[in-house]
């Protein structure tokens, strides 16, 4: 009888284990570049979305039912689709083709210009603050790191000129230590996961790259005071709870999401 009792409490143990793992499951992000109905936004601490999908009343419906609702922007390129192209593309320095993108010229005046000018229309429908893109454009390795002089500048720039709003900063770890001073957060993408734009599949990073990945943001989070924010990917509900398993330990924010970020997620099936 006793040994019975002993099972049935592992038992017990373990379903509220996971069903404790579930219940924390849900992520407090969203990252969204389609348009989506302002009322199914809900419940989430930090909401970044295309500004052009939304109007100024849409964007107040949204503040009211999440915290920070961040505007997308890129300091390190520009789409060839976006509206903004034609002020910018005489100001870039090469393509990137996995986007279809241009780099942008922050050395320019006339891109600093141009940019400011798209910020302070962006904020006019009364967004919290916005989510800088490709900042890794500018580290080591990256295809502007000769600029990240021009990236602080402008960095600086954008928080004297608003000095309450809050700024997410994409990627970019190893230039932390330079920009921690203008941003309020830093995402990451593709920690847990490892997505490849060369064969286009989703999988799981490999184990010791993940665990040294993590130590390098807590590391971040706890020398700069610096929420982070994990961004992942998936395409199955298996490799979604693959993911939520391996990064909840950490205590980050996360999204976990498809690739082209048109949709709210659903791993429901």
């Amino acid at each position: 009888m006793r040994q019975i009792k002993i099972i049935f409490l592992l038992l017990s143990s373990i379903i509220m284990n996971n069903f404790s793992a579930k219940a924390q499951a849900k992520e407090e992000v969203l990252f969204c570049y389609g348009k989506l109905k302002p009322q199914s936004i809900v419940g989430y601490k930090y909401v970044v979305l295309e500004a052009k999908n939304y109007t100024k009343a849409d964007i107040t419906t949204i503040q009211k039912n999440n915290v920070h609702v961040l505007a997308y922007i890129s300091l390190g390129e520009i789409s060839a689709h976006s509206e903004h192209f034609k002020a910018l593309k005489n100001n870039t320095l090469g393509k990137n083709e996995n986007w279809n993108s241009h780099y942008l010229d922050l050395s320019s005046s006339k891109t600093v210009v141009a940019l400011m000018l798209i910020i302070k229309d962006l904020l006019s429908d009364g967004y919290d603050g916005l989510f800088l893109d490709n900042i890794d454009n500018f580290s080591t390795y990256g295809k502007q790191k000769e600029h990240k002089e021009y990236l602080i500048k402008f960095l600086t720039k954008l928080r004297k000129e608003y000095p309450k709003l809050f700024f997410l900063q994409n990627a970019g770890l190893d230039i932390v230590e330079d920009t921690n001073k203008f941003v309020d957060a830093v995402a990451i993408e593709s920690v847990a996961t490892n997505f490849t734009f060369d064969d286009k599949k989703y999988k799981l990073r490999d184990e010791e790259d993940y665990k040294k990945y993590i130590a390098k943001l807590k590391n971040i989070n706890n020398k700069y005071n610096l929420p982070i924010i994990l961004i992942e990917y998936a395409d199955t509900k298996k490799l979604y709870d693959a993911i939520v398993k391996r990064i909840l330990s950490t205590g980050f924010s996360f999204f976990i999401g498809k690739i082209d970020l048109q949709t709210l997620p659903n791993y429901n099936k």
